[in-house]
């Protein structure tokens, strides 16, 4: 859906993917310098984090990030084809509105402000559909480049055929459309995974409101984040990876 990078723009991310790499290993070197000095990585400390009870916990938090980051992905994938699909005044500002405010903010109204008019959802929704509403603009956005990438000539086609401007978008546009926007939803979808962390507002269990329940009882602050931290990594980087395997089937399909 986007032109190739030329060899200019090759060379500055190349170098800005070196320089970023050396200062990220260096605050690495320096901050393991620092909890070793402090006894932050005694084996004794990591121990609890070897025994099943503890990642039992932590994997009960992770299933619950993982069900609200489906059930956000579908409302707010939902919304972002409708306003794909709707172009007009008030989808248009709704989209860049909500593109600008702060996933935070939404999540403090559904917490403080809805409650005082009588509207006050369960913990679950009260993380997913903030989410939502914040997330379908930017599906809005994916889906319309997508829509726009499919050649103008496959709609004419359905329709010279007979088919209304409802099916062909259904049965001709969208199936093509999707496969170009695969790696985009999915990349799209690794910062709604992020952004399920806001969950700690709301107190959902979530994968790091139950870290911060572990680290309250066992004391261990910095262990218990960095597992946490390790295992956000682990799932976006493979959610990322997935993008990257999706491109590049996809312009080995379009050669």
């Amino acid at each position: 859906m986007f032109d190739a990078p030329g060899p200019r723009f090759r060379r500055r991310v190349l170098w800005t993917s070196v320089v970023s790499g050396v200062v990220l290993l260096a605050l690495v070197a320096l901050g393991l310098r620092q909890f070793a000095a402090n006894g932050q990585l005694d084996p004794v400390r990591w121990q609890p984090y070897l025994t099943w009870p503890v990642w039992r916990y932590l994997l009960g938090g992770l299933w619950s990030t993982v069900v609200a980051a489906f059930a956000t992905g579908v409302l707010a994938m939902a919304g972002g084809l409708l306003l794909a699909l709707r172009p007009n005044r008030f989808t248009r500002a709704y989209a860049e509105v909500m593109r600008t405010v702060p996933v935070l903010l939404l999540v403090y109204v559904m917490l403080f402000v809805l409650p005082s008019f009588g509207i006050n959802l369960p913990v679950f929704w009260k993380l997913v559909v903030p989410l939502a509403l914040s997330h379908a603009a930017s599906y809005a956005v994916i889906f319309r480049a997508g829509v726009g990438s499919v050649d103008p000539g496959q709609r004419e086609a359905g329709v010279s055929l007979g088919m209304t401007g409802g099916v062909v978008t259904r049965f001709v546009v969208l199936p093509q459309a999707v496969r170009h926007m695969l790696p985009l939803l999915v990349t799209q979808a690794v910062s709604l995974l992020k952004d399920t962390s806001l969950g700690y507002v709301v107190s959902y269990t979530e994968l790091l409101f139950n870290g911060r329940v572990l680290a309250s009882y066992t004391g261990l602050l910095i262990q218990t984040f960095v597992v946490v931290a390790v295992v956000y990594l682990v799932v976006n980087l493979a959610l990322s990876r997935l993008a990257h395997h999706l491109e590049a089937r996809r312009a080995r399909t379009a050669r």
